[in-house]
């Protein structure tokens, strides 16, 4: 009787989750947006049609044992006999021949991915504990969880870690990458789709790890060069009003040891750098949107919201807080 309602309960459950998943767009490898994904794609339908034809023969062949050799009354026991060599053989090399064909099947497409290509936009990632710097080289632009490139040109993205191992990953673009201290490992792509796409870590790297996202932003070439031009001047400096008073307590106060704003005396290395930050699309790694109540809310307590983040400030009060966020919201 108990099992009876269970059941149903259970089976329930699993048709609200299908539903709900629908509810909103999820990132896909099956949804590629560049070549290189696409290829990963492929390899994964290749893959599921291998892995389908050996579960349904696997299974006949259950299911036909049981059939056919069912318990049955007055039935006497077949003859005992200890192993049988044939088999034993057959069930070793048939799966390590599977392996190897499976092997030969994906190494093109792994070699194909880690080609260099001409004309390539250098980008540095650097996975933190929980966020992500990114560095144009190049360009002199240092950002934090937005990464911009312009559809259709090669990029090469260099990825290091500041801390632990994390995964830069982003299905619709390209496979998963490990960040490993003291080691540089390298992703390239050519978004062929203009779109945001979300990126999350991979592995996991401590109790913020599910917290730890960002956007690749593919815009056409004039966008992107537009966005460059932008970087290349520093934000304009308030003249008065709550702004002014917002950036004297960013100055004097503890925000200059950890985060750098271009064009002022700020230079801390420790945060995430905030040159530009009112143009940025969230807060904390995708954790919240950019929103003025938002950010009022994390510079209240950052803990609250992610608990274990490295950002630790004094006790605010409600006026400096909004001092702040009408300073930080004009770095635009």
């Amino acid at each position: 009787m108990y099992s009876d309602r269970i059941v149903p309960r259970f089976v329930l459950s699993l048709v609200s989750l299908a539903f709900l998943a629908g509810c909103s767009r999820s990132p896909s490898v099956l949804a590629p947006a560049s070549p290189e994904a696409g290829k990963i794609a492929d390899l994964f339908w290749i893959l599921l049609l291998i892995s389908g034809v050996i579960f349904f023969l696997v299974e006949g062949l259950l299911i036909f044992a049981v059939v056919r050799f069912r318990s049955r009354q007055q039935a006497t026991l077949p003859k005992q006999v200890h192993g049988n060599t044939r088999l034993e053989i057959a069930w070793t090399v048939v799966p390590s021949l599977i392996v190897v064909g499976i092997f030969a099947i994906m190494f093109p497409t792994m070699s194909e991915l880690t080609q260099q290509q001409a004309g390539a936009l250098k980008v540095k990632v650097i996975g933190h504990q929980w966020w992500w710097e990114i560095v144009y080289p190049d360009l002199g632009i240092t950002t934090a969880s937005e990464l911009h490139v312009p559809v259709g040109q090669p990029i090469e993205i260099e990825i290091l870690s500041a801390d632990v191992v994390h995964s830069f990953w982003v299905p619709e673009l390209f496979g998963k990458t490990d960040t490993v201290p003291g080691r540089s490992n390298w992703t390239r792509f050519v978004a062929s789709k203009e779109g945001v796409y979300p990126g999350q870590c991979a592995e996991f790297c401590g109790v913020q790890h599910a917290n730890m996202g960002f956007l690749i932003i593919v815009e056409p070439r004039e966008a992107f060069e537009d966005w460059v031009e932008e970087w290349g001047d520093a934000p304009d400096e308030p003249d008065d009003g709550p702004a002014a008073l917002g950036e004297q307590a960013f100055l004097t106060g503890s925000c200059i040891a950890c985060h750098t704003i271009d064009g002022t005396r700020a230079q801390g290395k420790l945060g995430p750098n905030l040159t530009h930050f009112g143009g940025r699309r969230s807060i904390a790694a995708l954790t919240l949107d950019n929103a003025p109540e938002n950010l009022a809310s994390w510079l209240a307590n950052p803990q609250s919201i992610k608990p274990g983040t490295t950002m630790r400030i004094p006790s605010l009060s409600s006026e400096v807080i909004r001092n702040l966020v009408a300073y930080l919201e004009s770095l635009k």
